[in-house]
């Protein structure tokens, strides 16, 4: 299964994320099938390719609970409905 979640990069207290597709029996840090957004939460700042999560969710991704949420928050999930 393919999930849409969180890769964690930066340096020590300074980290910040990236949104990744990637199999779920991937570890964390694993390379992702493809990177569709970045998220730092020092900052709150979001950005997202949101032509490729769409096209994503549209093949059966299931984003995580965090993940969920910043889509939420973008309105995303209006765009993959519509």
């Amino acid at each position: 299964m393919v999930k849409l979640r969180l890769k964690r990069f930066g340096k020590k207290r300074e980290v910040s994320y990236r949104i990744v597709a990637m199999q779920s029996t991937t570890r964390r840090d694993g390379r992702p099938l493809a990177e569709v957004g970045f998220y730092n939460p020092r900052s709150d700042e979001v950005r997202l390719d949101v032509p490729a999560i769409v096209d994503w969710l549209q093949k059966g991704a299931q984003p995580t609970e965090t993940v969920r949420s910043i889509l939420k928050k973008a309105n995303v999930f209006e765009q993959v409905n519509a």
